[in-house]
């Protein structure tokens, strides 16, 4: 994983402006659609597709990808199809779908089948609803596009003076143990990337539209063949999550993560779980 922000490029696209980033190498190419308060400048659990091309794609509402570049999961889904056509791609070897990006892997792949090969889901939204009532309306006001930027400016400020206290409040939501053994299982290395990581995180009107588009659990079921990569110490997106896609994707199979938190690019058995995406990516 490497912290900081990469250069991205911007498609005007008859469905819509997308913000794109494409780092091209020798192998397929497969596409990463992140979680929320992400975009596509940012690296996040890309050492499992270092031998192939990476396309990442911010959603809508986050980056430089406006929210009306995609109303809905559909027609996210079409100015995804439209980039990909703009790129000279026509086929994508999988899509990763990260938590809540998770639901637009799924469309995508159900949507368009003759474009996507394979589906990899971590910690991500299934069949289930979501978030909780609680949990909404907290994020409504935190994560809103006129308060968000404000609630990041205090974290970014309370990582750099109080690094451990940052993490402590980051991390309490992503787990279902507590935050202090949260934390007491975390090297250096991997304190200082996530301080990098929180620190550059922004909502924009991204996490707004994740939470319209996603109040509802979504209907589509794509029959490609899909990894569900998923830890039962997850506090952002429960664990039945992974059980609902396993059970309603009709060609999928579960790899149980033992990471702490909804974060499972930290854990410590993530290199097992990259050979595990090497192999599936492969056909293996």
């Amino acid at each position: 994983m490497v912290p900081g922000d990469r250069p991205t490029e911007l498609a005007y696209l008859r469905t819509g402006l997308v913000e794109y980033r494409l780092k091209r190498r020798a192998g397929p190419v497969v596409l990463v659609l992140h979680g929320g308060h992400m975009r596509a400048g940012l690296v996040l659990g890309e050492d499992a597709l270092a031998d192939h091309t990476v396309l990442a794609v911010s959603r809508p509402g986050y980056g430089r990808t406006p929210a009306s570049s995609g109303t809905s999961l559909e027609g996210f889904a079409d100015a995804v199809r439209d980039l990909c056509e703009h790129l000279e791609i026509p086929h994508l070897a999988g899509v990763v779908g990260t938590s809540a990006g998770g639901p637009s892997a799924l469309v995508l792949a159900a949507r368009h089948p003759e474009l996507v090969g394979r589906i990899i889901l971590e910690s991500a939204l299934g069949f289930l609803p979501w978030p909780d009532l609680r949990t909404r309306i907290g994020a409504a006001i935190a994560f809103a596009p006129i308060t968000q930027r404000g609630t990041w400016a205090v974290v970014g400020k309370l990582l750099r003076r109080s690094p451990a206290s940052g993490l402590r409040v980051m991390l309490g939501s992503m787990s279902t143990l507590s935050a202090a053994e949260v934390l007491a299982e975390l090297d250096s290395s991997d304190r200082t990337e996530l301080s990098e990581l929180f620190s550059r995180m922004r909502s924009s009107h991204g996490f707004r539209n994740d939470l319209r588009q996603l109040a509802k659990p979504i209907q589509t079921v794509p029959r490609q063949p899909t990894l569900i990569i998923a830890t039962r110490s997850d506090g952002a997106v429960p664990f039945a999550h992974a059980q609902s896609l396993l059970a309603t994707l009709p060609n999928a199979e579960l790899v149980e993560s033992r990471a702490d938190t909804h974060l499972i690019w930290f854990g410590r058995d993530y290199p097992e779980i990259t050979d595990r995406i090497h192999a599936f990516l492969a056909n293996r």
